[in-house]
């Protein structure tokens, strides 16, 4: 606790215009998550979020208020029971539900995250039926992947949605949501050839950090020692080049050059290699307020 304390005073200077979310992982696994709540709000971030599986351990609704916190963010990926716990494990579905009726009834302001692929993009559309009465402020639609032609194997066919896919089904339920007076955000993720491509690098400030003292601007890059800063002596530190702000400018004709690098299962490319489109940046969204 001593060291997210000293950690979230690093960021302080800059806490009325910072939203800090706190995840996982589990957040609510850590026994002291209400503590660290605590201290950012006395900080004076401009934002608090915990992101969770809806399990809410060690009693966090009864260690925190709504005063402390912004949004209390849950994860569903299934309008139905079945599809959500064969993603998310058996008794998912409920907990989550029941998770954030408990939570309205304490007077937290809750949110919704959909994790798009595949095996439950089926049932995107029936959401805006089921977040009905649950009193959501927010709904955060994300992707898990993208498919492309280099994509063959089973397991990537099995998340990755396809352009065409997308396009069909995100906006058209992001408004129905909308138009129940739930700010809805998400990714734009395809951009046509003319489309300009803007890394989140280049035009905002998001930093990732990790328990290892890691702190990412990317979080494609998350997994690998591409992290543009670290915590050292509680100083964020600049790491020597080569790191991930060394490809932020750079201009290629697939858009993201962090996906095409990382994850080029994701593009698609027509005979004579030209990419059929870009990829945009994960960090850029849309978002349709009521």
């Amino acid at each position: 606790m001593d060291t997210i304390r000293d950690w979230l005073k690093l960021f302080s200077p800059k806490a009325a215009r910072t939203n800090l979310v706190l995840l996982g992982g589990e957040p609510t696994l850590h026994p002291d998550l209400h503590l660290a709540v605590k201290e950012a709000r006395r900080l004076e971030f401009k934002s608090i979020t915990i992101d969770t599986n809806g399990y809410l351990f060690h009693d966090i609704l009864d260690k925190i208020t709504g005063d402390d916190l912004d949004f209390l963010s849950f994860s569903l990926d299934g309008a139905t029971r079945s599809t959500n716990d064969a993603i998310r494990g058996k008794g998912s579905y409920d907990t989550v539900l029941a998770g954030i009726q408990k939570a309205e009834k304490k007077g937290f302001a809750c949110s919704m995250i959909y994790t798009v692929s595949d095996k439950n993009i089926h049932e995107l559309d029936q959401m805006p039926t089921l977040v009905q009465g649950l009193g959501l402020k927010r709904f955060f639609i994300q992707v898990i992947g993208m498919r492309g032609e280099s994509s063959k194997d089973s397991q990537s066919r099995a998340l990755q949605v396809s352009k065409d896919h997308w396009i069909k089904t995100i906006p058209q339920v992001a408004k129905k949501i909308a138009d129940q007076g739930i700010i809805v955000t998400y990714p734009k993720v395809f951009l046509s050839r003319d489309d300009k491509f803007q890394c989140a690098g280049n035009v905002a400030k998001n930093y990732f950090v990790f328990p290892n003292a890691r702190v990412y601007q990317c979080p494609i890059c998350e997994d690998l020692p591409l992290h543009s800063h670290e915590i050292q002596d509680n100083k964020l530190v600049t790491m020597p080049r080569l790191n991930e702000m060394d490809l932020f400018n750079l201009s290629i004709p697939e858009g993201c050059v962090m996906n095409k690098m990382i994850q080029p299962g994701n593009l698609a490319y027509d005979k004579d290699g030209n990419p059929r489109h870009k990829i945009a940046c994960c960090m850029l969204k849309q978002e349709l307020t009521p």
